[in-house]
């Protein structure tokens, strides 16, 4: 690393603003709100970008924050930085003395750690205008936890209003893994998520008498047992998918044969191809089972979040940031895709980016992951998360050429 480029001390510069981060997480941590309707939270962020030279539009769908900083080193392209802002609905079992004030309501999957690290490369890169030839768009998001507050903004215009968006990049806290250690990979990072639900349609009467029904119980079992097979038989191991059955419910009593029978769970896939193939054959398996036992089974998907794929030549760049700014050995590749998913994923559906993993494991404490009631994070590690977010904007609006072609997934 040359003592002219841009990043050079940045995370030292980052460090300075730590105490200011945190006090922002913390504020948002004990007042977490959920899906799309963020009051407090929106007001939290723009009291925090007060006095930041930004042009600021506010979501009309939703509680989103669109502020865009633009550089003074010349013209260039603009860089999308998305930070997303909503709690989880469940309770929080921790003793930080900022533990959540609402019942059911917890920040486990570190969005407010997001939201500040936002505010912290705001911050900074608000000092280093001069060094921007481009703008960076930052993108405070509601809804990701099934909301869907991504494509609500999209919707909107978030990557075509004025400076329109050329490539985006986004950072997730992970609490298992060292602090400061980044991790992303070329091509799908997370999974699709979509769910489904299979209603067996049989003929009820006595429990004694099961000859005189169409019993959809051991139907629906047989259902179960068929999908786990046409995972493992049908769907290519090199591009895998997860169906899960987590619920299944059917009856009233004992000693009655109920008419119909559900079942309920989720499909995770890595590959839109695989994705499609797993709904056709749900579908499939579901009606020819039921009717082979002179039953029917209605099934509906319900499709949610797409794959998430990073740009390949935007996740090695962002992959290259972080080594030349951490230390090689803590920019790592992702040998394999997370089965989770994001939201984040319709933005790269649109424009090049990548999304990032960032280590944030406590010191003091066995880790619980996100989306644990017991979740906790060192806070320190959020100065690496400004860092990350100011040196990437900084590299890729340096006045070079920097192309990352989108390929459509």
């Amino acid at each position: 690393m040359s003592q002219a480029d841009p990043i050079e001390g940045l995370l030292e510069e980052a460090q300075a603003l730590l105490p200011g981060a945190i006090e922002l997480r913390r504020q948002i941590h004990r007042n977490p709100e959920l899906g799309l309707e963020l009051p407090e939270t929106r007001a939290s962020v723009l009291a925090a970008l007060e006095g930041i030279d930004l042009d600021i539009s506010l979501s009309e769908t939703t509680s989103g924050v669109v502020a865009t900083l633009r550089g003074r080193g010349g013209p260039g392209p603009t860089l999308l930085l998305r930070g997303d802002m909503d709690a989880l609905p469940m309770p929080e079992d921790t003793d930080v003395p900022f533990k959540s004030q609402r019942d059911g309501v917890m920040h486990a999957c570190g969005h407010d750690s997001h939201v500040a690290m936002l505010v912290g490369a705001a911050r900074l890169l608000e000092n280093r205008r001069d060094e921007l030839h481009g703008n960076v768009k930052l993108m405070f998001q509601p809804g990701e936890e099934g909301h869907a507050g991504a494509r609500y903004m999209i919707h909107e215009g978030l990557l075509e209003n004025s400076p329109s968006v050329d490539a985006a990049f986004a950072i997730h806290i992970f609490p298992l893994l060292p602090v400061g250690l980044v991790a992303t990979r070329p091509g799908p990072l997370m999974a699709s998520a979509d769910t489904f639900s299979i209603q067996v349609r049989g003929k009820g009467g006595h429990a004694s008498m099961p000859h005189d029904t169409l019993d959809p119980i051991p139907v629906a079992c047989e259902i179960v047992q068929a999908l786990q097979s046409f995972i493992t038989r049908r769907i290519n191991a090199f591009e895998p998918a997860v169906l899960t059955v987590a619920k299944i419910h059917s009856g009233t009593t004992t000693n009655v044969i109920p008419e119909h029978a559900t079942i309920e769970g989720t499909i995770r896939a890595v590959s839109e191809r695989t994705r499609l193939r797993v709904h056709e054959g749900l579908e499939r398996i579901a009606a020819g089972i039921a009717g082979a036992h002179e039953c029917s089974a209605e099934t509906e998907i319900v499709v949610g979040y797409p794959v998430t794929v990073n740009n390949d030549a935007f996740a090695r760049f962002a992959l290259e940031v972080a080594g030349d700014l951490f230390g090689e050995a803590r920019a790592v590749e992702q040998p394999n895709p997370a089965m989770g998913a994001e939201d984040f994923s319709f933005v790269l559906q649109k424009v090049p980016g990548a999304m990032a993993i960032l280590g944030v494991r406590p010191d003091d404490a066995t880790p619980a992951p996100c989306h644990s009631n017991r979740m906790v994070l060192n806070e320190a590690g959020m100065a690496h998360g400004i860092a990350l977010h100011s040196a990437i904007a900084l590299r890729y609006l340096d006045g070079e050429k920097h192309e990352f072609p989108h390929v459509p997934s």
